[in-house]
């Protein structure tokens, strides 16, 4: 078995407040997002962004996205803004990845959004096999049109999700997995 299948058989996520230092070195992380990148893209549009949050600029994306809730939720207790203030500490690194997918004469929004999934998963793969954890989140913000503007997003943008990267301060542990049985069927001829 190679070394490309084991990680794909066995990749897992981490929560992210299990995801601590080191993060990706600036190399690292160079080369993360270049293998990210390498995805199916119809018509090289390059449907997709990134926008990292590290070092102090993590603490700041929570306040400006706890600021958001608590706006939306005047009535928020101190406990639940004080998590949200934290989503961006919870790991070293945290990627948004971002759909730029628009209108296009020959390319469907639907392939630009896959792709930027396809991004996202490689992001994470790539991450594991550099021997860190992940954990690929959603969460309100990624529905919130305020919270994606101050966020840095545009109008036009879609928040794929928020890639957690760390090194991991516990054990992996397994989850139930769909049985192929339930997934899987075999198409035949109408007739």
């Amino acid at each position: 078995m190679t070394e490309t299948i084991k990680l794909l058989k066995t990749r897992r996520s981490f929560p992210s407040m299990n995801l601590v230092e080191p993060g990706p070195s600036p190399e690292q992380l160079t080369d993360l997002l270049t293998i990210a990148s390498r995805v199916p893209d119809h018509g090289k549009l390059a449907p997709w962004r990134f926008i990292l949050f590290r070092g102090d600029a993590r603490a700041a994306a929570g306040e400006a996205t706890a600021a958001v809730l608590q706006k939306n939720r005047p009535d928020i207790d101190e406990k639940s803004l004080a998590h949200e203030k934290n989503r961006f500490v919870r790991s070293p690194l945290v990627v948004a990845v971002v759909s730029r997918a628009a209108p296009h004469a020959k390319i469907p929004e639907w392939e630009q959004l896959m792709s930027a999934g396809a991004v996202t998963m490689n992001l994470i793969v790539a991450a594991n096999a550099m021997g860190f954890a992940t954990q690929w989140l959603t969460e309100w913000v990624t529905y919130d049109a305020e919270a994606r503007r101050v966020l840095g997003l545009a109008e036009s943008e879609r928040l794929v999700g928020l890639v957690y990267i760390g090194t991991p301060n516990t054990e992996p542990f397994e989850r139930p997995r769909p049985a192929l049985a339930d997934i899987v069927s075999e198409w035949t001829p109408a007739g």
